[in-house]
């Protein structure tokens, strides 16, 4: 049975209590060892003499989602027959660039079934997208069975406080310890690693589902890129000659596809061109695969005679490539206005110099309806649609 994750808003789920409770008939025995010179902490499992029971009634403070003073929280859950039996919470950690999940519970009843792994993996992906450097998160010495779960999701111990909820806690056998999981760090690549060559027909289908998994649950939840890459090749502003693919070891990787647009001035239309979508398969990104399609595409346009680019995209990744917000330029978008996601950049020196005017992209971009969208991911495996905090829905 598949069970659907969904976002739990803060306006419907402020102060909702996870009745957390768990059995346990082992514990991590935290030991410190100090003299004059060093410490040394020593932390084994052991077994109690007799079964452990935890539950609500025995902490002063319930777990609750949205408490006040996690600032940024955003949580999910899953919902059957109108009743709450998972959530994860997560906050972010801004000051040190790492994403602390607050809240994990599965209700007891919906254990072993991988609902606990699939809300891991929501935090892991929101993290991802963040830029954040590790997923943190606090449980305690008791708590074995929570420990050997995160342990299998890939965390490890990072740290311990010996006195957070008592004084005693070393005695009581119920030390708080800090687990974290760590985003790889990837080697980038280089042309010698792939192929940048154009699509062939036998590949069309290959090259939308990579751009589905690109785009999925990026700016809203599901997309509708891949499909946006599938109404462009029939367009007439699309130019194939130089949109490419990336390949490597037979697997397509990524894609940048190209469109002709214009700026106009009065009675005066200036022709520039717009790339998008630019994606590359998650497993690769951050890998520089989106910078080579792009430099590559770029030699191939100013061959073509083409003098700028203009574009909507993410004000935090193209200006380390030379891109402009388009107040530099004179140049506004359609509806008279300027913001930093909206960039171009000179093919050639002084190429977006004299021009001026407003920016309008092929009617490709507004014709793509829901319901179409919605048609066209019957052709593909299915994926769940999810909010991730700053979406527009």
């Amino acid at each position: 049975m598949k069970y659907e994750i969904v976002h739990l808003s803060k306006e419907q789920w402020k102060g909702a209590i996870l009745p957390i409770e768990y059995t346990t008939f082992q514990y991590y025995d935290v030991v410190i060892h100090t003299n004059d010179n060093w410490y040394s902490i020593n932390i084994e499992k052991k077994n109690f003499s007799e079964p452990v029971k935890h539950t609500r009634e025995t902490h002063d403070f319930p777990d609750k989602l949205y408490e006040d003073y996690w600032e940024n929280a955003f949580a999910w859950g899953v919902i059957v027959n109108d009743k709450l039996v998972a959530a994860i919470e997560t906050d972010q950690e801004i000051w040190s660039n790492r994403l602390r999940i607050t809240e994990l519970w599965v209700d007891e009843l919906y254990r072993r079934k991988g609902i606990g792994h699939a809300l891991i993996e929501i935090a892991k992906e929101q993290a991802r997208r963040e830029r954040r450097r590790a997923v943190i998160l606090e449980t305690q010495s008791c708590n074995v069975n929570a420990i050997d779960f995160y342990r299998h999701e890939g965390f490890t111990l990072i740290g311990m406080d010996s006195c957070c909820y008592k004084n005693n806690d070393l005695n009581r056998k119920e030390v708080r310890l800090e687990f974290g999981w760590f985003i790889e760090e990837k080697k980038k690549l280089t042309l010698k690693d792939i192929d940048i060559r154009m699509e062939s027909k036998e590949e069309y289908y290959q090259v939308e589902l990579m751009t589905q998994h690109a785009f999925w649950n990026k700016f809203k939840p599901g997309c509708d890129e891949h499909y946006l890459v599938h109404k462009l090749r029939q367009d007439k502003d699309y130019i194939p000659e130089i949109s490419r693919i990336a390949v490597k070891d037979g697997n397509i990787i990524g894609c940048i596809m190209y469109s002709k647009s214009k700026i106009v001035d009065d009675e005066i239309t200036h022709e520039v061109i717009t790339f998008g979508p630019l994606c590359v398969e998650p497993k690769w990104q951050g890998c520089g695969v989106g910078e080579l399609l792009m430099k590559e595409t770029m030699k191939l346009a100013v061959d073509q005679g083409y003098k700028g680019i203009v574009i909507f995209g993410e004000p935090d990744y193209y200006p380390r490539l030379g891109f402009k917000s388009c107040d530099h330029f004179n140049i506004t978008t359609a509806d008279g206005k300027n913001f930093d996601a909206f960039m171009g950049i000179e093919l050639i020196p002084n190429g977006l110099k004299n021009i001026k005017g407003k920016f309008y992209e092929s009617d490709v971009f507004e014709q793509l309806q829901k319901d179409e969208v919605e048609e066209f991911n019957k052709n593909f495996p299915y994926l769940q649609k999810i909010n991730f905090p700053g979406q527009w829905v």
